[in-house]
């Protein structure tokens, strides 16, 4: 398979390779080998120095109020190590964006809006007091030793006075207090129960999500409450900056696609045209030309209702990219080759089910690997740290990048962590991604990146044998020989 490279120089003169491999037993194992001039394995991928790749542009992480809660039970010395570990130039990951959602989403301790106050077309009461008590602080804390931070924003739930049932979540259950008689209003029919495999998070959802679209916008489509909207997007920009925190991407819902019992909202591809194209986008170019549209963050495998959306030419004028998540994932080599012109962002990681184990790490591996090696710039995690088995207020477990035991507060570094820091710590801004071995080889995903002066390979081996697997670069070869269940690294040097 050819893909793209452009630096001739480094192919020609590269010998030394630096090898990182990681296991469940041992971490960051360093090992050193030459390029060979004979192959030991399967030929995946060749470098011929002709081509050309997709630069990739950040890595980032969400702040959310629980993982300020886990940060918090640590030593003073445990949080500054872990914060340096991720947000530092010089540290293991080298985190230098954020996520931040406006209003309460499913990793907050408790359900809020920054305006509550029914009717508020002033946003006289907007605020972001309660963000100051939590996210604020931990964006500053990242700020420390990533002064150059910057934030993407968008919202799970708009104040529920904006919305048709009045509440913040979509579906009732058993950790909410939502009105049971308005589940109809998800589809419109006189069912009134929800499927209760629709919000199965597990990683694989087995086909088509979601299984029934929502019928209807929950956000009322009335010109002043969309204008009114549009207007807490760009208030909500002016207090962070006054924080000294830059957002420079909104998106306008996180998963319109997940009917939720926590903070969510469904929009109809109407509805999202109808709110980015004659509100969102209008009302940020005024007030703030430098931030950044993107559409999302889109959670469907549903590529024709995608298509829907995203063939707007005007939504395409308006927009800089696409967030994708979840099941989005399967279609991105059709939406980029459908798309050329527009960016794509890996805009939240699957967040598991509060393993953090070592299988959790290899998914997460995987992950990394399929959306970076199909064209994603941006990559972004969801809960970097997190208590015990990361359970959040409605019920679900999640995985995170450190776990912390709330008993004896000390942390762990899970698999997780390492399977970033085999990308991250290389790949940095400027780098290019230049193969990627295919979806074929998801047991033992292989993605080949290169800068200014090295050839970079990520390499993961998710089976219970030795694999021995080839790069030819020019006319000499990477023999990539990995240990069962391990993550990998190889840097090619000049």
């Amino acid at each position: 398979m050819i893909l793209c490279f452009c630096t001739y120089s480094i192919l020609t003169k590269a010998q030394n390779i630096t090898k990182y491999a990681t296991t469940n037993n041992a971490q960051w194992v360093k090992s050193k080998s030459k390029l060979t001039k004979h192959a030991e394995g399967n030929v995946i991928v060749t470098i011929d120095g002709t081509e050309h790749g997709t630069t990739f542009r950040a890595w980032g992480t969400t702040f959310n109020e629980l993982d300020w809660d886990a940060l918090n039970m640590l030593s003073p010395n445990d949080q500054n190590k872990v914060m340096s570990d991720i947000f530092s130039s010089e540290g293991d990951l080298k985190f230098t964006h954020g996520r931040v959602s406006m209003n309460a989403n499913d990793y907050s301790r408790n359900w809020y809006t920054c305006d509550e106050v029914a009717g508020d077309f002033d946003l006289r009461y907007f605020n972001i007091e309660h963000d100051k008590e939590t996210i604020i602080p931990l964006a500053l804390a990242a700020k420390k030793y990533c002064p150059q931070l910057q934030l993407f924003m968008s919202p799970w739930s708009p104040p529920t006075w904006m919305k048709i049932n009045n509440d913040y979540p979509v579906s009732p259950s058993q950790y909410n207090t939502m009105d049971q008689r308005q589940s109809y209003l998800l589809y419109m029919n006189n069912k009134t129960e929800i499927d209760p495999d629709e919000m199965k998070l597990t990683g694989t959802r087995n086909g088509v999500f979601p299984r029934r679209l929502a019928s209807q916008d929950f956000f009322i489509q009335d010109p002043r409450y969309l204008q009114c909207y549009a207007n807490m997007f760009c208030r909500f920009i002016e207090l962070y900056a006054e924080q000294g925190l830059p957002i420079t991407k909104v998106m306008y819902q996180n998963e319109a696609y997940s009917y939720t019992p926590y903070p969510g909202c469904p929009w109809t591809a109407e509805g999202t045209l109808r709110f980015n194209n004659d509100y969102l986008a209008p009302t940020l170019k005024k007030h703030h030309p430098n931030v950044e549209l993107w559409i999302g963050t889109i959670n469907t495998n549903r590529l024709d209702y995608i298509q829907k959306i995203l063939d707007d030419t005007t939504l395409q004028a308006n927009v800089k990219g696409v967030g994708t998540q979840w099941e989005c994932r399967n279609n991105l080599p059709q939406m980029r080759k459908r798309y050329p012109n527009l960016r794509f962002m890996m805009s939240e990681s699957e967040c598991g089910n509060g393993s953090m184990d070592w299988y959790a790490g290899e998914h997460t591996f995987f992950l990394l690997s399929d959306n970076l090696g199909n064209g994603c710039d941006e990559y972004y995690n969801w809960n970097f740290i997190l208590t015990d088995d990361g359970q959040s207020r409605w019920g679900w477990k999640q995985n995170a990048l450190i776990q912390v035991n709330s008993q004896t507060r000390k942390m762990r570094y899970t698999p997780e962590y390492y399977a970033y820091k085999h990308f991250s710590h290389f790949i940095a801004p400027g780098t290019k991604m230049i193969a990627y071995a295919g979806r074929e080889y998801s047991k033992t995903p292989v993605v080949a990146f290169k800068n200014d002066k090295h050839i970079i390979v990520t390499a993961g081996n998710f089976t219970d044998n030795q694999s021995k697997l080839c790069i030819k670069i020019k006319d000499k070869y990477l023999n990539i020989s990995t240990e069962p269940h391990s993550f990998n690294t190889y840097i090619v040097e000049n």
